[in-house]
């Protein structure tokens, strides 16, 4: 089977199509009929080294051709077929992105307790309340953390590598620094009335916040052992919270920030909480959507992130 491969061409300014960088391309390809896409990429990538497997984007008649593993017939290619493929840029292992992503906020946000004095430029005593909400934030991260390495598995390789300057700079600086510096300020502090919580209020925040983050973790295990190790395999998610809604992950993760900011009264936490619950909101969507699309027997009465409403 012969393909012609071509780069994906850039809009100018006033729309109209400027022509593809130079370089090797067109690409004239010979390959097997039963050849996978991912041989595809390999077999570009050997006529173009800077534009290695993970860099590639390819399309068919505008269809991006997503599944590496799916012979290219399977895939809508025939003999003569024209594949444009599309430089993403340098990539980055989604790995190493989420340890960035939370290593920021988990590293940045004691900095305000440890050096209020410095910070904040007075003396004063941490109240108990600064003192659960930083063990509360800190063994948040820690569990991100450790779920990153050892629990979740990653169905893509890589992801763009502006997307982990953008995504560690969001947490870095929306959870880790302001959050920090709201909530460990003097107003906060031992001898200010802000800061004072009833044992009941206490009791409440921290009580709901282990259980959202212990079921997150529970869900994240699940998810985690429906994929047999080294696959893409994709199954129908059942058990711990998943007979009511297709995202529970986000459902708990969104709970343990209600409860953080029930405690610390902090609008800086209700703007994380706020901002994190709207991305969840879209990615459960786009998510149950999906899980309709790709399985018929997908259980109707689910819902996508609340149970029964939403």
């Amino acid at each position: 089977m012969q393909i012609r491969v071509e780069k994906r061409s850039k809009k100018s300014t006033d729309g109209t199509a400027e022509r593809a960088s130079r370089g090797p391309f067109p690409l004239s390809l010979e390959l097997s009929d039963d050849a996978s896409v991912q041989e595809l990429k390999a077999a570009i990538a050997k006529q173009a080294p800077k534009l290695t497997p993970e860099r590639q984007r390819l399309t068919l008649d505008g269809q991006a051709l997503l599944n590496d593993r799916r012979s290219l017939t399977d895939a809508g290619l025939r003999a003569g077929s024209v594949v444009q493929v599309k430089d993403l840029g340098p990539q980055v292992g989604w790995r190493t992105t989420f340890i960035c992503e939370y290593a920021g906020p988990l590293l940045a946000n004691p900095l305000f307790y440890l050096f209020s004095r410095t910070v904040y430029g007075v003396d004063f005593t941490h109240s108990s309340l600064q003192t659960l909400a930083l063990i509360m934030f800190e063994a948040h991260f820690v569990k991100r953390l450790y779920e990153t390495v050892f629990v979740h598995k990653f169905s893509n390789g890589t992801m763009p590598l502006l997307n982990l300057v953008k995504n560690t700079a969001y947490y870095t600086l929306l959870a880790g620094v302001s959050v920090g510096f709201w909530v460990y300020g003097p107003w906060y502090g031992a001898h200010d009335a802000r800061s004072v919580r009833s044992p009941f209020e206490t009791y409440l925040a921290v009580g709901l916040f282990v259980f959202a983050e212990v079921s997150n973790y529970v869900t994240h295990a699940n998810l985690s052992n429906l994929r047999p190790p080294g696959t893409r395999v994709r199954k129908i998610p059942h058990g711990y919270g998943f007979d009511l809604v297709s995202c529970p992950n986000y459902t708990f993760e969104i709970l343990a920030w209600v409860a953080f900011t029930y405690y610390t009264r902090s609008l800086a936490a209700l703007a994380f909480t706020l901002a994190g619950a709207g991305q969840m909101y879209v990615w459960a969507v786009k998510k149950h959507r999906n899980y309709r699309r790709e399985f018929p027997d997908y259980p109707k009465n689910r819902k996508a992130l609340i149970p029964f409403l939403l």
